[in-house]
């Protein structure tokens, strides 16, 4: 094993291997990767046999041609071998960007538009898939205008030993990339968001420290990798801090989600970070049979990352897990995006996220104000305080002048750990920086020194003067029986004679006789109704019609684009 005197670098230089080469040279038999599998025993990486087999990785990778600065792109499903080729490429100098396996749930046109378009325009040089791939991927790769030069299969290579030292040991540059994160896409094309070693170790000691962690501390995901809640949270975060990491495929997680319940209980886990979505499909498909044996008593902080955080969800989930050990306390919030690495606000450990009860008709209007007792309102939850290095303030969306607290407008972050740009992309870099500000493109307001995110600027409806916002429509549509829940789209579409945008839903439903669907219709109007909100047209689709983004959020334009041109209104 190459060992920090025989690197013959310091023991830190500010990139993000370092603490790599650290915890395997001080702490080889400590876990650092358990690889989970249901049904089977954990494969353990420990330190020392992963910081090994990554440097044969780099070897290997530098063997077949890869060269510093190149985006080796990894297209790999949940694999024990995946975790020391993501650190060869790293440590072969390589830009590692990780992208979403094919599966059901990825809507074939949004694997395929994604891939191309991200061939096209974030530069992927190298493709490193599985053999199974092959047939889906080769026509893609060598359609004209790709930029990739070709497909690499590094899980069925015969590593040579790690004789010497990956060439990327000798960049010492804390501002040369290492990493390039794809945007979740819900309002787009997915664009290549390029993190530097320095911004990568400085987020990650920062948002180390605005969650408490410690030694003690071990990480529990099914998260996906390809996603920054995923990438930094639950494997670069560890990786950093020399916490355990226990890793669960994602697809057997949405099979059977008691999987992380089970893996928290067995590995003494206390740190989770989930979407909102999640907290729902925990509540309502885990069975009591598959609780057998669990405790969460270990559970520390499991943190809701999405935008908005639905205080209902957190509600049944904490009802639901009571008698198993699970604290209120630990039900926490963030606010995060790849653009800042991963978090820019924290709820602070050792407390519950808190919530406020909002007027609807004055959010409507702009502004935050508590609601008045029978009044409508909307609970909104807190994503926390700025963590250390970061600055969140709430501006007017078309001319940046900051707003007072309880005045909405749309976050903008300034970060020690800012993205250096869109890859590739100047134009996009463009837009979405000012002055050293990230314009978030959400919607919030600041009350207490807290953030909270009420939704999407790009999918603010405006009816009459009045604004709405798609999250609202789809929490009460989403109640209704017969309706998927989590499987419905709120937008506007412009009505030409009354000068406005009309309501528009469509809710997926297994629903197929006529007159089923004509009453789900009906419970559906009566449903936005009692949220104040009234429907033009309702669109029912079978299941899995929707397109949602990599991260599991509703991809609103491509869905709305889409009802349009193939469904019509019951």
């Amino acid at each position: 094993m190459d060992s920090l005197e025989t690197a013959g670098l310091p023991a830190d230089d500010g990139t993000v291997w370092a603490p790599w080469r650290r915890h395997a040279a001080e702490r080889p038999e400590r876990d650092a990767v358990v690889h989970w599998v249901a049904g089977e025993a954990p494969f353990r990486w420990r330190w020392g046999a992963l910081w090994e087999r990554a440097l044969r990785y780099a070897a290997a990778l530098e063997g077949a041609g890869v060269r510093p600065g190149e985006v080796c792109a990894t297209l790999i499903r949940h694999h024990p071998e995946f975790y020391p080729l993501y650190m060869g490429i790293v440590l072969a100098g390589g830009t590692p960007a990780v992208l979403a396996y094919p599966n059901a749930r990825l809507h074939e046109r949004k694997f395929r538009d994604g891939l191309e378009g991200m061939s096209r325009h974030s530069g992927i040089d190298r493709l490193l898939t599985q053999r199974a791939l092959d047939a889906v991927v080769r026509p893609l790769v060598e359609k004209e205008g790709s930029t990739i030069r070709g497909l690499l299969f590094p899980l069925e290579w015969e590593l040579p030993p790690a004789a010497g030292r990956p060439a990327a040991f000798a960049e010492t540059d804390p501002g040369a990339p290492c990493l390039l994160q794809h945007s979740s896409g819900t309002t787009g094309l997915q664009k290549g968001v390029e993190i530097s070693h320095g911004a990568l170790r400085e987020h990650v000691r920062r948002y180390g420290a605005a969650i408490g962690a410690s030694d003690g501390d071990r990480v529990v995901s099914w998260l996906p990798l390809y996603h920054d809640m995923g990438l930094i949270a639950a494997l670069h975060l560890p990786l950093a801090l020399g916490i355990p990491t226990v890793q669960i495929d994602p697809f057997e997680w949405v099979l059977a989600p008691a999987l992380l319940l089970e893996a928290i209980s067995r590995e003494g886990g206390t740190l989770s970070w989930l979407p909102n979505f999640a907290y729902n499909l925990m509540a309502e498909r885990v069975f009591d049979e598959e609780l057998e044996g669990v405790r969460l008593d270990s559970v520390r902080m499991l943190v809701n990352c999405s935008e908005p955080v639905r205080a209902e969800s957190h509600a049944r989930f904490a009802r639901r897990y009571a008698g198993l050990g699970l604290r209120p306390e630990a039900l926490s919030a963030c606010y995060a995006m790849a653009e800042t690495t991963f978090a820019a606000t924290q709820v602070p450990p050792g407390a519950p996220a808190p919530v406020l009860a909002a007027s609807r008709a004055e959010l409507a209007r702009g502004r935050f104000v508590p609601a008045k007792d029978g009044e409508a309102s909307r609970a909104c939850v807190s994503s926390g305080t700025a963590i250390g290095g970061v600055e969140v303030r709430v501006v007017e969306p078309e001319t940046g002048r900051a707003l007072p607290e309880g005045e909405v407008g749309e976050p903008w972050i300034r970060s020690v750990s800012l993205f250096g740009g869109y890859h590739n992309n100047p134009e996009k870099t463009a837009e979405a920086l000012c002055g050293g500000w990230y314009r978030s493109g959400d919607l919030g307001f600041v009350a207490d020194g807290h953030a909270y995110v009420i939704g999407r600027r790009k999918d603010l409806i405006i009816v009459a003067g009045n604004n709405l916002y798609p999250e609202d429509v789809e929490d009460a549509v989403g109640a209704v029986p017969g309706i998927l829940p989590g499987r419905v789209v709120a937008f506007g579409a412009e009505d030409g004679e009354a000068g406005t945008e009309r309501v528009c839903v469509v809710a997926e439903t297994a629903a197929t006789g006529a007159a089923e669907r004509k009453a789900l219709k009906l419970a559906v109007l009566e449903a936005a109704a009692r949220a104040d909100v009234t429907v033009s047209k309702v669109y029912l689709a079978e299941p899995r019609w929707l397109i949602k983004s990599s991260s599991g959020k509703p991809s609103r334009s491509a869905n709305r684009e889409r009802a349009l041109a193939e469904l019509s209104p019951v």
